[in-house]
């Protein structure tokens, strides 16, 4: 007996990532279409009818948040992932709002991706199965001659968990999602259901069936239901009269908001981080301003200079890092603004390294440059450019070893000039990799103690490369050193 395979459509600009998931799909027995870009992604999704779609965020000609929007627009029961090494709460947020069923981060494993369209693909059943349910139902409505099958049919077609309780606490009515917002197997009507709730809702459900106050609010409260994050639910407890407006019992709505509580985490971890990051420079100023104006403490005229001085290199710190969150946040609202003109990327290389041209000779640093006479020009915002590459050279001097070496190749391919910047420094751990691009992180080991930074900076320029329809590349040995290879499109 064969055993059905999901549909799946994969929308993303990078070549190999897009031919090895389809190559690792189709060896499964899945079936699988591909598209280079937005607009193909656009016009594949909504003429063909797929189970999943995989849709890259960032694209070169259609942003992948417009994608999905325009693919389930016109296919609704169509799955679709936001596949992105830089998810944010504001692209969480908005990628939800328009219909995307989850985030599958890159670089992923092909464990991850399985598991990843198992989920989407059990959603997709049930938003088939209540689609034919509904339209069974639509069909056969005028035949019910029963008010209570016909309100029976309504409710059981709709996603939130609807669950009736008389003022003895006994189940008169719930339909199918109850039992999967409660995570429960089986219930029975006439069964007593307060033991078998989670004891916020029972708390809520006492206080109503115990009080012969009809004109009690509705009350409402949020629970996990699977540990981790994995379920949350709201529920919402409304008292039910009978027709002479005397108390009969109380309903329970039952909503998933798994996702609303996953991206109140991002938020959350997010504003925790700043403030940390903000504490620490504020604390130790405060440190050295109370000891220069504590009187009954004696500071030399030289200790009071180094506390200053530290303390400007505190702030001088703190400034950089409000600039860079500052400079963050215009990105994703879009409302920095660009002044663009014509740039010649090997000029901004070498003014870059005579920039630098002091860090590098105080750690005897070797210099091997391989840069391609006239390469093409770029059409950029100038600052932003230089800022890209100050950043990536300076942490090749910082994260270096004593007389290492830089190597900076600079060469055009196809419609890319491709810039790779090779250190022979602490490089990475694996687990390390994937969250070089995350805001405020920084590898933690034996060698990065002592060097000072916002944990920003690899965040900032992944997203300026991003709005040049650009992309950034990382490849690292630990202990071995670093490459950092940064494609950027040229004129047309």
């Amino acid at each position: 007996m064969n055993t059905y395979k999901p549909r799946i459509l994969i929308v993303d600009d990078e070549r190999g990532l897009r031919e090895g998931s389809k190559r690792l799909l189709e060896g499964e027995g899945y079936l699988v279409d591909t598209a280079e870009n937005g607009t193909e992604g656009i016009s594949l999704g909504v003429k063909n009818d797929y189970d999943i779609a995989v849709i890259d965020l960032k694209m070169p000609d259609i942003e992948g948040l417009e994608v999905l929007q325009e693919i389930k627009k016109q296919r609704p029961n169509t799955i679709c992932f936001i596949a992105t090494a830089f998810a944010s709460y504001e692209t969480a947020v908005e990628s939800t709002r328009l219909g995307a069923f989850s985030y599958i981060p890159k670089p992923f494993t092909p464990e991850e991706l399985f598991h990843q369209l198992k989920q989407g693909y059990k959603q997709r059943t049930l938003l088939l199965e209540a689609e034919r349910l509904k339209k069974e139902r639509e069909e056969t409505l005028l035949e019910v001659a029963h008010e209570q099958s016909r309100l029976k049919t309504i409710i059981e077609s709709i996603s939130s968990g609807v669950l009736l309780v008389n003022r003895e606490g006994e189940v008169v009515y719930f339909n199918h999602s109850t039992l999967q917002k409660l995570s429960i197997d089986n219930l029975e009507i006439g069964e007593y259901i307060l033991d078998k709730l989670p004891t916020q809702i029972s708390e809520i459900l006492n206080q109503l069936l115990n009080s012969d106050n009809i004109m009690h609010k509705a009350k409402t409260t949020q629970v996990e239901i699977m540990p981790k994050g994995q379920l949350f639910i709201e529920a919402t407890c409304s008292p039910v009269p009978h027709p002479d407006g005397s108390f009969a019992g109380v309903v329970i709505v039952l909503k998933n908001i798994t996702g609303f509580k996953q991206v109140e985490q991002i938020k959350n971890q997010f504003v925790s981080m700043v403030a940390h990051e903000l504490k620490t420079p504020i604390a130790a100023v405060l440190g050295y301003l109370k000891l220069i104006l504590d009187e009954n403490i004696a500071v030399s005229y030289e200790q009071q200079q180094e506390f200053l001085g530290r303390s400007h290199i505190r702030l001088q710190g703190l400034l950089d890092l409000v600039n860079d969150l500052l400079d963050i946040s215009r990105m994703e609202l879009k409302t920095k603004q660009r002044e663009i003109e014509v740039i010649n990327i090997s000029e901004v290389i070498e003014s870059t390294l005579q920039f630098l041209e002091f860090e590098i000779k105080k750690k005897g640093i070797v210099l091997v440059k391989d840069i391609k006479d006239q390469l093409p020009l770029l059409s950029a915002d100038q600052n932003e450019i230089n800022r890209v590459f100050i950043n990536l050279i300076s942490n090749a001097i910082k994260y270096n070893r004593d007389k290492g070496s830089i190597t900076i190749t600079c060469r055009l391919k196809g419609n890319y000039i491709i810039t790779a910047i090779s250190d022979t420094g602490i490089g990475l751990k694996p687990e390390e990799k994937s969250k070089l691009f995350q805001e405020f992180y920084r590898a933690k080991n034996k060698n990065t103690r002592g060097i000072s930074g916002t944990g920003l900076g690899l965040s900032i320029v992944s997203r300026i490369v991003e709005c040049y329809h650009g992309k950034i590349d990382v490849e690292s040995e630990y202990e071995k050193g670093s490459t950092f290879t940064v494609y950027l499109p040229i004129n047309k």
